[in-house]
């Protein structure tokens, strides 16, 4: 950055100007120089104006300069010194309008910074009222933060333990699904064996069912021949019976004829042997005739209950 300028460099630049047969303007030392404020080079060059005469009185008393030289010299730079101050004032006066203008442009550039301090000002009071804001906001989020950080931990303790849980879980499921095959293993060896066995007895009973058939139907084939000597011994029993119905009438009429006979002791006698061994013979046969029904009774029924449970086993 450019630094301030100096005494020397503004007079140097004002004699260069001059010796170059320039005026010494505020705006040519600037640029000169290449720096400085429009009032340090008005001042400075204000100070080499005033030295001007100094040096000029220098020159005119020097003694090897003649007379006539000299106040031709000295009419010349009196002349040089007069136009260099009106240009002077010249300059002066633009160089005060330039800084009156410069100083309306600051003064409105002042209010346009003091415009923009304000909103600054209210903008950083907002943004002080927004961080105190933010502030409560962090120390809550703080609190919650931990609070959430406590909750985590307290959750995790408890994923561990629910892992852990879960680790012996399946570790039982294992053991208690090995067990489980082993069981159902043996069960179905035992089904299998169950139903080995189920097929040999139905077989077997298939084929006691096929011999009690064949028994049966040779029992079936007995008892109509025992149905066919019942109903022989049957007609038997009733002409045993109607003779022994006859025999009893014979009796009664003997026996009223022995009442009304009186002297055949021995045919009477005779008789009632004849009568008691009918009576015994009727005994007997109807006896035998009650058995054999009693038995052809019950063996169809035994038949029958026989072949339901072949039916159901089968």
């Amino acid at each position: 950055m450019p630094k301030g300028i100096t005494q020397e460099q503004v007079s140097a630049a004002a004699d260069a100007l001059v010796a170059a047969g320039d005026k010494p303007t505020v705006d040519k030392i600037r640029q000169a120089l290449g720096t400085g404020s429009p009032n340090t080079v008005t001042r400075m060059l204000d100070t080499w104006r005033g030295a001007l005469a100094t040096r000029l009185g220098q020159v005119l008393a020097l003694p090897e300069v003649p007379g006539d030289v000299g106040q031709a010299f000295a009419e010349v730079w009196r002349l040089a010194v007069t136009h260099a101050e009106s240009l002077a004032q010249a300059a002066l006066a633009h160089e005060q309008n330039a800084l009156l203008a410069a100083q309306t442009s600051l003064t409105q550039e002042r209010k346009l910074w003091e415009i923009a301090i304000a909103e600054a000002q209210a903008q950083a009071q907002s943004a002080a009222q927004a961080r105190a804001v933010a502030d409560t906001r962090l120390a809550d989020v703080q609190r919650l933060v931990e609070q959430q950080a406590a909750q985590l931990a307290e959750l995790m303790q408890q994923r561990d333990g629910l892992l852990q849980r879960a680790d012996q879980l399946t570790e039982a499921f294992d053991t208690h699904k090995s067990i489980v095959t082993t069981e159902r293993e043996a069960q179905a060896a035992h089904v299998r064996a169950v139903e080995d066995r189920a097929h040999a007895e139905i077989d077997r009973a298939r084929e006691e069912t096929k011999t009690l058939q064949a028994v049966l139907r040779q029992k079936e084939r007995e008892i109509s021949e025992v149905a066919s000597r019942l109903e022989t011994a049957e007609t038997s029993a009733r002409a045993a019976a109607h003779l022994a119905t006859e025999h009893g009438a014979r009796a009664n009429t003997l026996e009223q004829q022995l009442a009304r006979m009186d002297g055949l002791p021995a045919a009477l006698l005779a008789a009632q042997h004849a009568l008691k061994a009918s009576t015994q013979r009727e005994v007997a046969l109807q006896a035998k005739l009650d058995g054999t029904a009693a038995n052809a009774k019950i063996k169809p029924a035994a038949r029958k209950r026989k072949s339901r449970g072949a039916s159901g086993a089968g």
